[in-house]
């Protein structure tokens, strides 16, 4: 097991929750897209959101994938910063 692995199976059962329901690297991959491609503080309130929408019965694969889609077609000037439209 991995330190990553531990940390989940210790927070789940803080909140009384199956790892084996947690789509860990689905959540990493949101995170790593939204960091790289939107803003780096967006990665924590985007696994958040997806968390959010799988509480309220969404399917999490589905979710990631939109949230990364959706990273991946952000607009970013070189600066880092969204443009003005």
């Amino acid at each position: 097991m991995t330190v990553l692995d531990d940390w989940v199976t210790a927070a789940c059962a803080e909140l009384e929750l199956d790892p084996a329901e947690v789509p860990v690297s689905a959540v990493l991959d949101v995170a790593r897209d939204v960091a790289h491609q939107v803003v780096r503080p967006g990665a924590p309130v985007s696994a958040y959101l997806l968390g959010v929408a799988v509480g309220r019965g969404a399917d999490p694969a589905a979710v990631a994938a939109r949230i990364s889609a959706l990273a991946g077609s952000w607009p970013v000037e070189l600066d880092g910063t969204t443009p003005v439209e």
